[in-house]
């Protein structure tokens, strides 16, 4: 049997403007902005967004990316082809978002069906670019 105790605890997406980031997530996404006061204070190097209670997506802003060398080449991260980030939403969250993108005329993918995830095949998906292109997919699985 498979070990399930690791969690994702974060996300950092290269974004061009973490402030502008920050409010795109917040109001076209539904997600808590966490730390963007800070970040304009100068305080902190970048603000998040949070996901739930154990998952935040970092916005980093690109001119961080010289200065990423906790590992030989790190800098050279920004820009770095992730296929998409997946979020798991109920039914009524998934409707929401999708009605909260279409509002910003934000494009949206069709809907998927039976995709595979972490739970198994979800029900709906689709999929929508952040504004700086960042690909998400957001899905939702059977309840009960």
């Amino acid at each position: 049997m498979t070990d399930n105790t690791a969690r994702l605890d974060h996300v950092v997406l290269w974004v061009s403007d973490p402030v502008a980031a920050a409010h795109f997530y917040e109001q076209a996404v539904g997600l808590e902005p966490l730390r963007v006061a800070e970040f304009k204070e100068g305080a902190v190097s970048f603000p998040s967004v949070r996901v739930n209670e154990e998952t935040i997506l970092d916005l980093a802003p690109l001119t961080m990316a010289p200065r990423m060398n906790m590992v030989p080449g790190g800098g050279k991260s920004a820009g770095h082809p992730v296929n998409h980030v997946c979020i798991a939403l109920t039914e009524g969250g998934y409707d929401s978002l999708r009605a909260r993108l279409e509002e910003r005329e934000v494009p949206v993918s069709d809907h998927g069906r039976h995709s595979y995830g972490a739970r198994g095949p979800a029900v709906r998906s689709f999929y929508f670019r952040d504004p700086d292109g960042n690909v998400f997919e957001v899905r939702y699985y059977e309840e009960g």
